[in-house]
């Protein structure tokens, strides 16, 4: 469920850690003690730190560092590695740095016993800076040398109430006591917010998480939420400030496979959409992934790759061998390749590190590669895949994953990673006549039509190329299988051909025979019709000749009587 966003009446100072102020919906309470707790080593000082440093930068509002374990310069050595000039701030007045030095061999207790000496010094530090943020680092050692509760709790509650009285948004750190949140027991009542922060070691892998114990008067994340430190500073991921409100997009976008987008109803996937590319060792995943990369960059967009098993320079060479040149994408900042080993964090630390990038990048495409190489149970890895999928989904980027599957039946594991994605595209080996070959099919594609065949696919010179399905007497074949088939129908068609080709050449030859022999009757006939007309035109003439003959005749006889 998504956190409520809606504006609240409490006055909020951000604290301008990336994605902290979002779980608790603006910063930290303005003007108000904050008690930032936790054992050692997980970053309780460089969390205050950083709420100073971003005030002083960002926000223009100047701070104070009360420091009673570190000196100033151990506190700003530890700091420059993180890119931050505290020299410079200070000398700028928009930054104090003091330590307090409390030695308990000199500290004597006395019922009289007061902090009146350490609101004098950080009352002048404030006002010799105009401060807005107060930090006091830690509350233990200034009260380490005391055994007396009484008086301790005393001054704790007149600490906490004098901070409020100077109107300062302060964050005050503590060290994590046996069974509750702090050593006295008491900072965590007298504070209006409460983070706890852990750093937690599980089969040998370290996780930073966080969490809001308390915040009065104010809406907040409830959850463990990881956070990261390194030489960027300090990533918060809000795990549930994403939810289903996304917006969803009909447009598609190429997968960079001619082929596949073919056998998908839309042309493409959903611009915004999950897939996941699951495979056998060898089916050539990571190409599928660096296609969907390369495509994305050819339009001009962003694209951020996250590769789990090969260097940047691994990836880009091994992809040349398909025609596939990244290079250029990196020259032109199109490009960003991120690459870790899996062991190096754990999951819920490579997501942070994962949504820090992303939306420092601000990519229109990720490309993560596998996400079988996180090790773990796995509800974990499907509750982390959900998290990183919600805020992909929620600023419109479209994410390819791929995954390693074992030969046989999908496991469970791959059933529940599945149904996180909008789009399955399983690539698969197909051994026959002594030979391995690939195969590829769409498993799902949500919100369109999609191909049912099972296509062959080949890596060529110019990347993946799908060939038309062949269907043999025994099925779907590939391969020599499926030449030495084209071969022999091409040899039984040129048969038939032949064969075709002959009866035609006999018929022309029958045709040309029974011609000549209807041309030798018609002729005879012809020959016989014209004798007859001859014997007609010499009987005519026999009859006419006869007549002349009776009539000469009969003159003469005329004559003689």
């Amino acid at each position: 469920m998504a956190l409520d966003s809606a504006p609240h009446s409490l006055p909020k100072t951000p604290s301008g850690i990336e994605g902290f102020d979002d779980i608790t919906l603006g910063g930290l309470p303005q003007g108000r003690p904050t008690l930032v707790c936790g054992a050692a080593g997980c970053g309780k000082t460089l969390f205050a730190m950083t709420f100073l440093v971003n005030g002083a930068v960002r926000f223009d509002e100047p701070g104070v560092f009360m420091s009673f374990e570190e000196r100033a310069e151990d506190l700003t050595a530890n700091v420059a590695s993180l890119g931050v000039d505290v020299p410079a701030l200070v000398a700028a007045r928009k930054l104090a740095i003091d330590h307090v030095r409390v030695e308990r061999s000199e500290i004597e207790e006395n019922g009289e016993y007061d902090l009146e000496g350490l609101f004098v010094r950080l009352g002048y530090a404030i006002k010799s800076v105009g401060a807005k943020r107060v930090v006091l680092d830690t509350v233990e050692a200034l009260f380490s040398g005391f055994t007396d509760t009484g008086i301790l709790r005393a001054e704790l509650r007149r600490l906490f109430g004098w901070l409020k009285d100077q109107g300062v948004t302060a964050v005050i750190t503590g060290e994590r006591g046996e069974g509750q949140l702090t050593r006295q027991g008491l900072e965590e009542y007298v504070s209006d917010c409460v983070i706890l922060l852990d750093n937690r070691v599980e089969e040998q892998i370290t996780t930073r998480r966080l969490r809001i114990v308390k915040y009065r008067g104010s809406s907040h994340g409830t959850n463990e939420y990881p956070f990261l430190i390194d030489e960027q500073g300090i990533s918060v991921v809000p795990i549930t400030s994403a939810g289903l409100a996304h917006k969803t997009s009909d447009e598609p976008v190429s997968s960079g496979v001619p082929g596949l987008d073919a056998m998908l109803g839309a042309g493409g996937f959903y611009r915004g959409s999950s897939v996941l590319v699951t495979g056998g060792s060898g089916t050539g995943k990571t190409i599928f992934g660096a296609q969907f990369a390369s495509a994305t960059c050819r339009r001009g967009e962003r694209c951020l790759l996250f590769t789990f098993e090969e260097s940047p320079s691994q990836l880009i060479r091994n992809v040349r061998s398909v025609g596939l040149d990244l290079r250029p994408h990196l020259d032109a900042g199109l490009l960003r390749i991120e690459s870790a080993r899996p062991s190096l964090f754990g999951f819920e630390m490579h997501l942070a590190r994962m949504v820090r990038d992303v939306r420092r990048f601000r990519p229109t495409a990720v490309v993560i590669d596998p996400i079988s190489a996180f090790h773990g149970p796995s509800s974990e890895i499907q509750a982390a895949l959900l998290r990183l999928i919600d805020i992909l989904k929620e600023d419109g980027i479209t994410a390819l994953f791929t995954g390693l599957t074992a030969s046989g039946p999908m496991t469970d594991a791959d059933h529940m990673v599945s149904s996180l994605m909008d789009a399955w595209i399983s690539l698969r080996c197909i051994e026959e006549t002594g030979e391995r070959n690939r195969g590829l099919y769409v498993l799902k594609a949500r919100g369109m039509g999609h191909s049912n065949q099972i296509r062959e696919y080949r890596l060529t010179g110019q990347g993946v190329v799908l060939i038309e399905p062949y269907l043999g007497s025994g099925g779907v074949m590939t391969g020599s299988a499926r030449l030495a088939e084209e071969a022999r129908e091409r040899a039984e068609t040129m048969r038939r051909q032949r064969a075709t080709e002959q009866r035609r050449r006999d018929f022309e030859r029958k045709r040309l025979s029974t011609e000549r022999q209807v041309a030798e009757l018609r002729a005879a006939l012809d020959a016989e019709a014209a004798e007859l007309e001859r014997l007609d035109e010499q009987a005519t003439s026999w009859e006419q000749s006869l007549e002349q003959d009776r009539d000469a005749m009969a003159v003469i006889r005329g004559a003689a009587e």
